[in-house]
């Protein structure tokens, strides 16, 4: 029997890693494990609250096995890379990316330890050729599996007219998403306008959870649209318990993100999504490399509608809705491109994969 360890760094991780586990856990052959890091959170601005024993609960009520041990595991299973990954032992170390974004800190995180080989998931030919620009491809062993966390899209997991009614959305409106990163962000020339959108469109605001935690980023950032959703009911604002950015993504018609990976999670739905360009110059990690890889300008140019003035936001969003032809084609060469696989069965190449592997190496 294969011993499997996830490690839930983050709780926004646990999509990524569900469908991988959905498939281990009617296998004889795996006994699986979850770890939950401290998921700190800011409180009063000084204190970080620890968030782990409630995660852990959550787990427990979906059936779910956790560890504190990092001892005797077969493989170790990864959003990120791990912070100390010699602690594991001779466990293998499989990495299945979160969100398939344009920042650089994926490949800057393994450059870092070029000591470690990982087995890396990836999602299609665009992956591979920045894994290869950074001359990963020499270091780590690449699967071009699609994205595990997609596979709720493709087998019938959702059903927009119940989404519908579970965020007492109205069914006559077309809806729109809007869904920025936490840095770099859009989120404070977007607030500017998105109230514009009522009442004509349904609108859900889903931000990351680093936007409500306090510790990577500003409190200013959820205040914001708190106050906006208090003064206007209409507007659907995500409560910040609510990690699974999938079914909101799902529901909605389009979508406004800026250097998001969710901007690429949509357009694996073939739907027209907006991106709010950023000020590519400014975007610098603090040893001056670029904090994303492509500048947000030149992504999906001909597949998504692109926005700098947040006054242009309601065109660009009826621009978004009603798609020409032409658009159409691109998303459909974008989404080729960037996911080598749309069909819900990335989650059991996954697994089949690691178990190869596994195999493979007690010979």
């Amino acid at each position: 029997m294969h011993k499997i360890l996830f490690e839930l760094t983050q709780e926004y991780y646990l999509p990524s890693f569900l469908p991988i586990y959905k498939e281990m856990k009617n296998d004889p052959d795996f006994d699986v494990y979850f770890r939950v890091g401290p998921n700190q959170k800011r409180f009063l601005g000084i204190f970080l609250i620890k968030q782990k024993n409630r995660i852990e609960a959550d787990l427990h009520k979906l059936g779910l096995k956790t560890t504190d041990s990092v001892t005797d595991f077969d493989a170790v299973i990864c959003g990120t890379t791990l912070k100390n990954p010699q602690k594991y032992g001779d466990a293998l170390l499989f990495n299945v990316d979160h969100g398939p974004g344009l920042k650089t800190l994926r490949y800057r995180e393994f450059l870092k330890q070029k000591d470690f080989s990982y087995h890396v998931f990836i999602e299609g030919d665009y992956r591979e050729e920045k894994f290869k620009k950074y001359g990963l491809d020499k270091i780590e062993k690449l699967y071009k599996v699609g994205l595990p966390k997609l596979d709720p899209f493709f087998n019938q997991e959702f059903d927009k007219e119940k989404l519908l009614r579970e965020f007492k959305l109205n069914p006559s409106k077309k809806t729109v998403l809007y869904a920025p990163s936490y840095k770099p962000t859009s989120i404070f020339d977007v607030a500017k306008t998105i109230e514009q959108l009522i009442p004509e469109y349904n609108l859900i605001i889903k931000l990351h959870p680093y936007s409500w935690n306090g510790k990577y980023a500003s409190h200013s950032q959820h205040k914001i649209f708190e106050k906006m959703a208090k003064r206007n009911q209409q507007i659907h604002l995500v409560d910040k318990t609510k990690h699974n950015m999938m079914p909101y993504l799902f529901v909605a018609d389009t979508m406004i993100s800026d250097g998001s990976s969710v901007i690429n999670e949509f357009l694996a739905l073939g739907r027209c999504g907006i991106i709010f360009d950023l000020d590519y110059s400014k975007l610098k990690h603090s040893d001056g490399q670029p904090l994303l890889e492509n500048n947000t300008k030149d992504w999906l140019t001909k597949s998504f509608v692109h926005l700098s003035d947040p006054n242009d936001l309601v065109k660009a969003v009826k621009q978004a809705i009603t798609p020409n032809p032409e658009r159409k084609e691109h998303l459909a060469e974008d989404c080729n491109y960037i996911f080598s696989h749309t069909d819900g069965k990335s989650g059991k190449r996954v697994a089949d994969t690691i178990k190869k592997v596994l195999e493979k190496n007690e010979k």
